[in-house]
């Protein structure tokens, strides 16, 4: 337990992590990654060039040390990341390597003000920290290998079919090689794909969402072909139907909630991959409850899951479609009535919402901040958003997975 000379010491440290936390985190990423280089590949390298997975962990280390009084906020943060620790096969003994390198970049960071007190407080914290990190993760853990059909770590899993969704986003079908059954999930959970490309001599981790209602056989993901995306590519240009990928058990807790309000579902690019699988789970759990699909895409050949959003509006008459392209082409023709040219705005969301609606949305960082600006407009409570980001969460300790052997 924390003393209260050590929690007085961390609530004073709040200024210099407001001032140092970006360069404290990119300190702690280049002593980690120095020390471990087979972690540069387990995060995807977009994320480290542009600094977005440090000022992701500087945010969080500042409201860990904000709430230090109230641990229990931080109770979704903690959930978040457990799931995705847990999609990573974190394991316990890599805590204190983790540990162990934020307490030097803090030291190198803020030199003689990193007193043996704010030194020794943090360490305090830190352990504090990872033993509740550890027993978070520890049940989800027992709840993947002990369920129906589940397992440990990674397995493989078949290629079954690839489906081209867009001119950029591929599903793959995966099932066991076995015919053997498959774990349940919640839509809006993912998998952790774990590939190791030719060439490259680390293996590479990556989530892709579950975009289908579970049926006990087989898991569908879509992959999107990122621009330098180095397993993106991989898994567009080599992997073929029939080879096997290591896949870990579903994970995360970005899920549908049961309820009665209607339910708006907003999603940008391939943000749509959970929000289908959420779609998918109210027209059949909860046939009664309205449901408006909203998505955003560059325009028509980008649009994945198009034909499929409208059959299954064809089929339920409780679900409203709407679709705004862009950066409409001339040759690009809209050609259904639920289409828009132009950006999602409030003016023109504001007719297809219904009236005290539960609102999912996920997408890029620009979608997801347009969003939130128009709900805030639009006047709807925190309390009715669930989102998840596709791009670097908010964590206060980085995954140290894949490490070479146990510490």
């Amino acid at each position: 337990m924390l003393t209260p000379l050590q929690k007085t010491t961390i609530r004073a440290t709040v200024p210099a992590l407001q001032a140092h936390g970006d360069t404290i985190t990119r300190t702690f990423y280049a002593r980690l990654f120095a020390a471990h280089p087979e972690l540069l590949n387990v995060f995807n390298p977009a994320n480290q060039q542009t600094g977005q997975q440090a000022r992701s962990l500087a945010a969080s280390v500042l409201a860990y040390a904000e709430h230090i009084d109230r641990p229990g906020l931080l109770a979704p943060m903690v959930q978040r990341i457990a799931h995705k620790h847990v999609s990573l096969d974190v394991q316990p003994q890599q805590y204190r390597v983790v540990g162990q390198h934020l307490l030097d970049a803090i030291a190198e960071v803020l030199g003689e003000a990193a007193t043996p007190d704010i030194l020794s407080a943090w360490a305090a914290a830190y352990d504090e920290l990872a033993a509740l990190m550890i027993d978070t993760e520890r049940d989800l853990y027992h709840t993947g290998t002990e369920q129906p059909g589940g397992w440990s770590g990674f397995t493989p899993l078949r290629v079954t079919r690839l489906t081209p969704e867009s001119s950029v986003i591929t599903s793959l079908t995966l099932e066991r090689p076995g015919g053997e059954a498959l774990p349940p999930y919640q839509a809006g959970q993912y998998v952790s794909v774990k590939v190791k490309v030719p060439g490259d001599d680390h293996w590479h981790i990556r989530q892709y969402s579950l975009s289908a209602a579970p049926n006990g056989q087989q898991y569908r993901i879509a992959v999107k072909r990122e621009d330098g995306g180095v397993v993106s590519t991989h898994l567009h240009d080599r992997v073929r139907e029939g080879d096997d990928l290591l896949v870990h058990v579903p994970a995360g807790d970005f899920t549908l909630r049961a309820g009665t309000r209607p339910l708006v579902l907003l999603s940008g690019g391939v943000g749509v991959t959970p929000l289908l699988a959420m779609l998918h789970a109210a027209l059949t759990d909860t046939p009664q409850r309205p449901v408006t699909f909203i998505h955003a895409a560059h325009n028509r050949a980008a649009h994945a899951f198009g034909p499929e959003v409208r059959a299954l509006a064809a089929q339920h008459p409780q679900l409203r479609t709407l679709v705004f392209y862009t950066d409409v082409q001339d040759t690009d023709q809209l050609g259904l009535p639920s289409h828009q040219a132009g950006f999602i705005t409030a003016a023109t969301l504001k007719p297809a919402l219904p009236l005290d609606a539960d609102y999912y949305f996920c997408g890029p960082t620009g979608f997801m901040a347009t969003v939130e600006g128009i709900l805030d407009e639009l006047g709807v409570p925190v309390t009715r958003r669930f989102t998840e980001t596709f791009g670097p969460n908010q964590q206060f300790i980085l995954p140290a997975a894949a490490l070479a052997a146990p510490i």
